[in-house]
């Protein structure tokens, strides 16, 4: 039997990750690895899947990651004895206190890691797996996704006009009456996102960087004017408060963040580089 992978490796995080980076990964991966969007390779994708989510049952619990950090997968095999499980007094192990009996044996010993669909619908509010319920996916452009939609679709053999709610993301279901709905959103070539926050690359120019001025950034509802200061430098991000996307669950909206990139010119005319010369020659 082949070895397991490592639990820490399957998020990509450290041995050392908190609780909001192993959430974080655990999003991430869970997402990309969904098997709703690997029609193609669905069994090696559903294989991948299972792993995130019992990386994720064991990472996020802190029990169950300290017996993991001390004896891996033995921690929850069933019936073992590995490592320091041997000697023991029963009931205590390490830093915690277990009922258990069989003096030795592992208290994970044959833990369930459950359904993986219903780890990642709790943790996306998509509540509890629905058996016998039919699933659809449907793939929606990005400012669909942000704005909201209406979709015309064949589902059940008959044709119907679903609406999409401002705000879903990627992986969000919608249950329906009669089914479920699985949704892709396609990428923006502009706009990137993280949950209702959108996030922006600017470049500005080096004379503006340094003398500051006005400039108009790009939204979702269109562009706005944004002040400059004069000195920012390149990898500042600005916070452009209510101009992300509205909230799937609540009121309100996210925020808008837009890292600036400073452009250094690259070909100066003779004027231009004897002026960046005597900046130079004052310590600029």
């Amino acid at each position: 039997m082949a070895a397991k992978s490592d639990y820490y490796d399957i998020l990509g995080v450290s041995k050392s990750a908190t609780a909001e980076e192993i959430k974080k990964a655990y999003r991430k991966q869970a997402l990309e690895w969904h098997p709703d969007r690997h029609p193609q390779e669905k069994e090696a994708a559903e294989k991948r899947f299972k792993e995130i989510n019992e990386a994720y049952q064991v990472l996020s619990d802190p029990q169950k990651r300290g017996a993991y950090d001390q004896f891996g997968h033995d921690a929850f095999s069933r019936g073992a004895a590995a490592g320091g499980f041997r000697g023991q007094e029963a009931g205590q192990w390490g830093p915690f206190t277990y009922t258990y009996s069989g003096g030795g044996q592992n208290p994970f010993g044959g833990f369930d890691f459950g359904d993986p669909f219903d780890i990642f619908e709790q943790f996306f509010g998509g509540g509890a797996r629905q058996q016998r319920v039919p699933r659809y996916s449907l793939s929606i452009d990005f400012m669909e996704a942000v704005k909201g939609t209406e979709k015309t679709v064949d589902i059940n053999g008959r044709r119907r006009t679903i609406k999409i709610p401002a705000g879903v993301e990627e992986g969000s279901r919608i249950n329906f009456r009669d089914f479920i709905l699985s949704i892709n959103v396609k990428p923006h070539e502009v706009f990137e996102r993280d949950g209702a926050d959108i996030y922006v690359k600017f470049e500005i120019p080096f004379s503006l960087a340094t003398l500051g001025g006005n400039v108009k950034i790009p939204t979702i509802d269109g562009e706005i004017a944004v002040k400059i200061r004069s000195g920012t430098q390149s990898g500042t991000l600005l916070r452009l408060k209510g101009q992300g996307t509205p909230y799937l669950r609540g009121r309100g909206r996210g925020d808008e963040y837009v890292r600036i990139n400073v452009a250094v010119p690259t070909r100066l005319s003779r004027d231009q580089k004897k002026l960046i010369e005597e900046m130079k020659s004052e310590g600029l």
